[in-house]
């Protein structure tokens, strides 16, 4: 029995050894020196660098020389077996988060599925499925609500140090989570054939991408938008839904970059000056609040898109058309009123033609009385016209006795 019992010992250390990827030798190192740790402790005046423990791989027996002599107390090998099963279950362990962290140094820059687990503090606890990795404050949506279990995607920033070890970072505000998303959901970026030039965002408002095609025939800003914009709606609900994205294509000449970095705003004008990196921009003035943005957001954004200084203003409607505009509606008040009112159309017609006729301005200059008094006096000069100028019907009774005349 104890033959078997101790070639056990060494077939279970093996396949430990094998399974999770821990090395023998080092394994039966670390066991050797908790057997030390432990025989100190029950003896705390010795000098451990004066006594050896000795491991035998093949039997798990173990045993404490000091000086050539075996000083192993006895019911020492109950204790050493108990120390060595913990060491080897720690080492395990280590070795085990050695190698997931290994694993996901590689899967750095790449975007993966996780749950909210909990919380700590200000930052969160993501599974994301061989790990734990949390995403602190700076990194998630300012404006979007995290609760236990939600599931969300998650962008693997680095990798670092902590206060338990090497952490993983991930994030949910970096530029990398959208770029990951393009390449999930658009063909035509994963295979290479459209480049992402550049993106910028605020995380939870609004972001800016600049895409390229190095393929002829394949329209970019198409391609990323999708059939009735499937594909950038699928992009805008991981996102949390909250996000606005404008895709624009990327373009060598700057000017026309610029103007198409402020859209949705039209019709602008780039005066554009390379050598100080600068560029002036002017649009009507019904597009600057697009052009500028909430806050100035779009504009903030195109600048960082496009790398230059912008100084925007906005051009005033000509003098002729502001003049225009007054006539127009007083032009529009009148047919409302004619609408409303038919039966005195003839009068207003009439007065209005009068005041634009007259020479004198004093007419147009008169008080409140005096106009309705004249407003009055034409309407019963209109109504006396009209009265005199139809024929004089005569009555039923008349016309019959002059038939029976007849």
């Amino acid at each position: 029995m104890p033959a078997i019992q101790r070639s056990e010992f060494a077939l279970a250390l093996n396949q430990v050894a094998t399974e999770r990827g821990v090395d023998v030798e080092v394994v039966l190192e670390t066991v050797k020196n908790a057997i030390l740790a432990a025989y100190r402790k029950d003896h705390p005046g010795i000098e451990v660098e004066e006594f050896v423990a000795d491991l035998n791989p093949n039997t798990g027996e173990a045993s404490i020389v000091h000086n050539g002599e075996n000083v192993t107390p006895p019911g020492f090998g109950r204790i050493a077996a108990q120390t060595a099963k913990q060491v080897i279950l720690q080492k395990i362990r280590e070795k085990e988060k050695e190698a997931i962290i290994s694993d996901y140094k590689d899967k750095m820059g790449q975007i993966v599925n996780g749950t909210v687990l909990r919380f700590a503090g200000p930052n969160i606890i993501v599974d994301i499925g061989k790990a734990e990795a949390m995403m602190p404050s700076t990194e998630q949506i300012q404006n979007e609500k995290y609760y236990q279990n939600l599931r969300l995607v998650v962008y693997i920033k680095e990798i670092r140090e902590g206060l338990k070890g090497e952490e993983v970072i991930v994030s949910r505000a970096d530029t990398g989570l959208l770029e990951g998303l393009f390449r999930r959901e658009v063909p035509e970026v994963a295979q290479g054939s459209v480049i992402i030039k550049s993106i910028v965002r605020e995380p939870g408002n609004r972001a800016k991408v600049a895409v390229a095609s190095i393929q002829s025939g394949i329209d970019p800003v198409g391609s990323c938008v999708g059939q009735k914009g499937v594909r950038v709606q699928a992009i805008i609900q991981e996102v949390g839904g909250i996000e606005k994205i404008d895709i624009i294509q990327w373009q060598e000449d700057l000017t026309a970059y610029i103007a198409a970095a402020l859209s949705p705003a039209k019709n602008v004008q780039v005066h554009l000056n390379e050598e100080e990196k600068m560029a002036r921009v002017v649009v009507p003035q019904e597009e600057l609040s697009l052009a500028i943005g909430k806050d100035g957001q779009n504009v903030r954004l195109a600048a960082k898109l496009t790398d230059i200084r912008i100084e925007i203003e906005g051009t005033e409607l000509p003098k002729a058309e502001a003049v225009d505009e007054p006539e127009a509606s007083v032009e529009v008040e009148v047919e409302e009123e004619s609408v409303k009112k038919p039966e005195k159309k003839a009068a207003k017609t009439k007065k209005v033609s009068k005041i634009e006729t007259t020479e004198d301005p004093e007419i147009v200059k008169d008080d409140g009385k005096e106009a309705d008094a004249q407003h009055e006096a034409e309407e019963i000069q209109v109504v006396t016209d009209e009265a005199v100028s139809e024929p004089v019907g005569e009555s039923p009774a008349a016309e019959g006795a002059k038939t029976d005349s007849e």
